[in-house]
């Protein structure tokens, strides 16, 4: 239990982390060495340059677009082989139980982002990064972690498919989820896929939906209502309906809360905002957990998320003991 006299008791205690992306996971001097030993061209030569361009700062960028376009293009195409996917996923999930006692880790990604536009066998990507998780989990034994494959918005409809069925292929040797994100497209219809992701929670895969974190409330409200996934990625925007509150009630969807990628990315302008926003939903009767997105990329990790919310009185340390109790229960991952 986080004693809240103690503001780095968090560090001793285990923790789950169900929304992070492997292309924000991944520390920069990593993603350095696995560059080079690929032979990728780099704009600069400078380490210290590099590990700017892969790493985000508030007010760095502003909104999902930016970020997809100067931080994750980059760090997605180092990611793009399964000579990088392996150890970049042992590492990360090791990494994240030796530092911060995270016990419970969901990592996500888009094996088509990383197969260089089909010149990739996606299979081959997809089975790297189950290979660095099986590996990580023999070394840690006390972990439990998973894989969520993302469909994204810039896809068409027959290229998520594919990635839909590669989770349902897998889901035997890790794959515990699909996920859809991307900054919002006029091309990308989510009615469209009520029933790929009805039918993918009806075959035992998790559900969580990037949807609410900005734009308009049009597309969450489908979400909620037609899909009820089991988790959405996000989803700050309910605080604005009450109607969409109750459903997310009454629905027990779980929301992937993210404070530093919210701040970072400008979605939230400050603290104050973020109070207001996350009480909001708390006082709803949400169920709310706390996320690092991408901890290296954000410069943070999830006991600095937590302290974070402490150290700002946006919850108290009872209620972030409740907040840990709701990552743990809301795991994809099999008890």
């Amino acid at each position: 239990m986080l004693n809240k006299n103690k503001p780095n008791a968090l560090k001793r205690m285990p923790l789950a982390d169900l929304h992070s992306h492997m292309g924000g996971a991944v520390a920069a001097p990593i993603l350095w060495t696995l560059a080079h030993e690929q032979g990728i061209k780099l704009p600069t030569k400078n380490y210290w340059d590099f590990e700017k361009m892969v790493t985000v700062q508030k007010s760095d960028l502003h909104g999902m677009a930016a970020l997809d376009r100067e931080k994750y293009y980059w760090t997605e195409l180092i990611q793009s082989s399964p000579l990088a996917m392996e150890p970049a996923v042992r590492q990360t999930i090791g990494g994240a139980y030796r530092a911060h006692n995270i016990v419970r880790h969901e990592i996500r990604y888009s094996p088509m982002k990383r197969n260089r536009g089909g010149e990739r066998d996606l299979d081959y990507i997809i089975l790297a990064s189950i290979n660095g998780l099986e590996r990580a989990l023999l070394e840690y034994p006390e972990v439990k972690a998973g894989i969520i494959l993302m469909l994204d918005r810039e896809f068409s409809f027959a290229l998520n498919e594919i990635i839909y069925h590669k989770a349902i292929k897998y889901q035997p040797r890790g794959i515990i989820g699909i996920d859809v994100a991307g900054p919002l497209s006029t091309k990308f219809h989510m009615a469209a896929y009520v029933d790929l992701f009805r039918e993918a929670k009806q075959r035992g895969l998790g559900v969580t939906i990037h949807t609410g974190e900005e734009g308009n409330l049009k597309e969450m409200a489908l979400v909620v209502q037609q899909i009820e996934p089991q988790r959405i990625g996000h989803g700050i925007l309910a605080h604005k309906d009450k109607r969409l509150l109750a459903s997310l009630r009454e629905k027990n969807i779980v929301l992937e809360l993210c404070p530093t990628s919210n701040l970072n990315i400008g979605v939230i302008k400050d603290i104050k905002t973020m109070k207001r926003v996350y009480r909001t939903l708390f006082t709803a009767g949400i169920k709310l957990t706390i996320n690092t997105d991408g901890p290296e990329m954000h410069g943070t990790n999830l006991w600095r998320e937590y302290n974070l919310l402490v150290e700002h009185k946006i919850f108290s340390a009872k209620e972030i003991n409740g907040l840990i109790k709701n990552s743990f229960a809301a795991t994809f991952l099999k008890k």
